[in-house]
């Protein structure tokens, strides 16, 4: 069921699944060629050239990300992140702020939510590429923007890997582990498709189009009414066991 009015949100948003939801956002992006353009230059940027081809192509490939013809780029196997998109919000992402992140902060706060920490999050990949196996300690409005992937994770987390076990980042892998298809929550996501990913639950996206962008809106500690999400909960007993760990537990993943 998607999730279309504030309460339903309120109701679903501490405990999983993930699910789908409409948030009305009033933005248009430019085209996803044109971002990944401007992108693929910038000193932050984080990109894995992917594939089956032999180690040199791949080095060949890296080195040459940056500055080959934008055409060539996107025939290639690759997954691309960035973190700090507050950096465009003059240019490349003109009006994102106004137009997405105040509207989204207000209608939070108008009905009780807190947080630590709100930023978007792009992404950039093209087809047959995956992200690794992964957990989040955010919760992740993600909106598919451009293309189609397939966000998978499942259905009942804690019959893979618990709160406590992603919390010190047993999760990570290029690959998930073998598991019983049944077991999974698979949902593929066109133009215009959202999905609430809960914080601390085990997941990989997969890319079924030529290039696809989607754009994540990562919630540090979200709190409604004085109430963490269930699996957040072994996060914070982690960090009252291990304070000088607290803020060290960053929202860039090393390995995208």
């Amino acid at each position: 069921m998607t999730i279309t009015t504030p309460d339903d949100f309120a109701l679903r948003w501490r405990k999983p699944p993930n699910f789908p939801l409409e948030v009305p956002f009033d933005y248009t992006f430019l085209p996803a060629i044109d971002v990944l353009d401007h992108l693929r230059k910038d000193e932050e940027v984080r990109f894995t050239i992917l594939g089956d081809d032999d180690w040199q192509v791949r080095m060949d490939r890296t080195a040459a990300f940056r500055t080959a013809p934008i055409e060539e780029i996107v025939a290639w196997p690759f997954r691309l992140v960035h973190f700090n998109l507050s950096r465009f919000y003059d240019d490349l992402l003109n009006g994102f702020q106004e137009e997405v992140m105040i509207p989204w902060r207000s209608h939070l706060s108008d009905r009780g939510f807190t947080w630590q920490r709100l930023a978007p999050i792009l992404f950039l990949s093209t087809e047959g590429a995956a992200s690794t196996y992964h957990n989040d300690n955010s919760h992740g409005l993600a909106w598919q923007v451009y293309g189609t992937k397939t966000f998978h994770s499942y259905l009942n987390p804690d019959q893979h890997l618990s709160a406590e076990a992603a919390v010190i980042g047993e999760t990570s892998g290029e690959d998930p582990p073998a598991h019983d298809p049944a077991d999974r929550q698979s949902v593929t996501m066109r133009p215009g498709d959202q999905l609430w990913s809960h914080a601390l639950t085990p997941h990989w996206v997969t890319t079924e189009s030529t290039l696809a962008m989607s754009v994540t809106l990562s919630h540090g500690g979200l709190c409604h009414q004085g109430n963490f999400s269930e699996r957040e909960l072994a996060l914070r007993a982690y960090w009252d066991k291990n304070p000088h760990e607290a803020w060290a537990h960053d929202l860039r993943k090393v390995r995208y």
